[in-house]
């Protein structure tokens, strides 16, 4: 039993899931079980979760309020300005595709002051799995509503899928971003879990050598802070740096990450499990937080979510057999119940394999040959 000590106390953000509903786009790789179904959160749920969080940011200065989904542009204006209107001293931001984005929806980002995320894949030809409901290519209505961002002057991030992980195409990939003018780029390999079962299947090596590629790519032209390079970087710097073990990710506390469904669910630790429900663990949430406080289902959040428990065993397991687990902790909940039969306990994922080893070695490669 290792308590609660492996969750740290106090979260760094909180997502919030004020539509289930994704419009106007449907992609194929999406995880969401209930994305055509417009579920609103009450503001009573806002509420609620805004009486922990506002006394976490007395002493937590910048922490976040994620807004996600779904497409959470598709709450509305007026009724997402609502679900805002409780949280005080904290930042907001959105991670939308950029599709429902018109004049209107810029002055509102810009009047409060959010921070942006678009979800967009690379170049057209690379994003042939972002379709709309009716199954026309969804690349033109994302860039139409970037545009608009880009007239209103809102910076923006960009988080990619990649469902298809090709040296060859690494360069025009990142050369896409950079032309884009995206302050940061995440970069997600597609994954099998939730209702996408479609995920090509691991390959490490061909995953090496994309990472290597757009390392490349990115140091040619570094205008785009690569998040999942700087990961590596950072995790380099620490252990040339000499520093203490529990400064590593596979020794610091987990961020609870909790996410706060339409319903007020919490579901902690994995946003992708928001919303699917399992023999053995029921909905996964650890609680509501219209009858018990945020605050409260952190604090006892592994007593209160017996699957929690069954996942720190995987963890331990990763810890004694992956070569590679001092810069990755441990495979996400949501990978491993999906890929191991509904089992949170297994070990090496397909995620493990083309996004954190590879992306260790692709990395490290490039560091390596560029060293002198």
């Amino acid at each position: 039993m290792h308590g609660t000590t492996r969750l740290a106390t106090v979260p760094r953000s909180v997502i919030m899931q004020p539509t289930t509903q994704c419009l106007p786009l449907d992609c194929t790789y999406c995880y969401l079980p209930f994305r055509k179904i417009k579920n609103l959160m009450p503001v009573q749920v806002a509420e609620a979760v805004a009486r922990a969080v506002n006394g976490w940011a007395l002493s937590s200065p910048g922490f976040e309020i994620v807004w996600h989904g779904g497409e959470p542009l598709a709450t509305g204006r007026e009724h997402l300005a609502a679900l805002m209107a409780p949280f005080k001293g904290v930042k907001h931001s959105v991670q939308t595709n950029a599709a429902l984005v018109d004049d209107a929806w810029c002055e509102f980002l810009l009047e409060h002051d959010f921070a942006v995320g678009v979800s967009i894949d690379g170049p057209e030809d690379m994003n042939t799995h972002r379709i709309t409901v009716a199954g026309h290519p969804g690349f033109r209505v994302a860039v139409r509503g970037i545009e608009r961002l880009q007239r209103h002057g809102i910076p923006f991030s960009a988080i990619a899928v990649v469902s298809d992980p090709a040296p060859k195409s690494a360069a025009r990939f990142y050369e896409f971003f950079a032309e884009l003018g995206v302050t940061t780029l995440g970069v997600n390999v597609e994954e099998e879990e939730g209702v996408n079962v479609g995920a090509r299947p691991a390959d490490q090596g061909r995953a090496v050598e994309f990472w290597a590629a757009l390392a490349d790519a990115w140091r040619a032209n570094p205008v785009v802070r690569l998040r999942e390079v700087q990961r590596v970087l950072n995790f380099a710097g620490a252990v040339l740096g000499g520093h203490e073990p529990a400064a590593l990710p596979a020794s610091s506390p987990w961020d609870p990450l909790p996410t706060v469904a339409h319903d007020g669910g919490v579901v902690m630790l994995s946003p992708e499990l928001a919303g699917f429900t399992d023999d053995r663990f029921g909905d996964f949430t650890t609680g509501n937080v219209l009858e018990n406080g945020l605050d409260v289902l952190v604090a006892e959040a592994e007593q209160r979510t017996p699957w929690i428990t069954e996942f720190w065993q995987g963890v331990d397991g990763c810890r004694t057999t992956c070569p590679a687990f001092a810069f990755c902790g441990g495979a996400h909940p949501a990978n491993r119940y999906f890929e191991h039969d509904g089992r949170f306990d297994g070990t090496r994922t397909r995620y493990c394999t083309t996004a954190k080893i590879a992306l260790l070695e692709g990395v490290t490669r490039h560091v390596r040959e560029h060293a002198l």
